[in-house]
């Protein structure tokens, strides 16, 4: 799993051009390096370290499991 220079979790954006990506969808946005492994709040690179904010990232990862378990 790709991590910045402080050890956080890289996703999303945040990995454009730095890993290959084998799946034929766009990574998702809470989505590491590696293919349907997400993450949210506190040890993902960028976050804002609040818990209503790992709150929301978590409800959002499951729409993206819903979407990746749908095919979309």
């Amino acid at each position: 799993m790709q991590r910045d220079d402080k050890g956080f979790v890289l996703a999303g954006s945040a990995l454009d051009g730095k890993v290959d990506w084998r799946l034929d969808r766009p990574r998702y946005l809470l989505e590491t390096s590696v293919p349907v492994v997400f993450v949210a709040g506190d040890v993902r690179s960028g976050s804002v370290k609040r818990v209503g904010a790992a709150v929301g990232e978590g409800a959002m990862v499951v729409q993206f499991i819903h979407n990746h378990l749908r095919g979309v």
